[in-house]
């Protein structure tokens, strides 16, 4: 594994890791009984996210940045590789984006800063639902990332192999051909 491959998965790792904590409290808003206990720490738990400092807020996009910068040297070599593998996994991580700007910032604003007079606690408490939503597409586009990255080094590595054995049945054709020639 080269640079170019850990470029792409220490962010999609990394982005993993802070989705399957935020699992903890989207599973019970998406899939359980909605009490207001569960709504209470849906709450709680996003809205300390939403307040974090600003040196974790600029962690999080700079690793976006770094997984941009890892798919797009990837693609720099335009090979079939690159086109189906790389490529695909770059549409899943510029859509795991598209879902983060549209729909995890604007239900973390209702959320934690709720218009006065026109977010209702129940607009509040959709916006959680949706936004837990969010979270379990990113973890999917994320998931597909692995696994697409995953069937790039199976498939060079296969056709490594392949390779090996056509040049040996190649050289050992090409030997029994002079041996042939020897004996006539």
């Amino acid at each position: 594994m080269g640079f170019k491959q850990a470029a792409i998965l220490a962010p999609v790792s990394f982005f993993l890791g802070v989705l399957f904590i935020c699992f903890n409290v989207d599973h019970r808003l998406l899939w359980g009984e909605i009490t207001e206990d569960v709504i209470t720490d849906g709450f709680q738990f996003y809205t300390t996210f939403f307040n974090a400092p600003p040196a974790i807020k600029a962690l999080l996009h700079g690793m976006v940045g770094v997984g941009l910068i890892g798919f797009l040297s990837k693609l720099h070599k335009w090979d079939e590789s690159a086109m189906f593998f790389d490529g695909s996994s770059l549409a899943a991580y510029v859509f795991g984006i598209v879902v983060y700007l549209t729909v995890i910032i604007n239900s973390l604003r209702t959320i934690v800063d709720p218009i006065a007079n026109v977010d209702t606690r129940e607009d509040q408490v959709m916006a959680l639902q949706v936004l837990s939503a969010g979270n379990v597409i990113i973890i999917s586009c994320l998931a597909l990332i692995l696994l697409l990255q995953a069937g790039q080094e199976w498939a060079k590595r296969t056709e490594a192999t392949a390779m090996a054995e056509w040049e040996s049945q190649k050289h050992k054709t090409a030997v029994e051909v002079g041996e042939e020639k020897k004996d006539q």
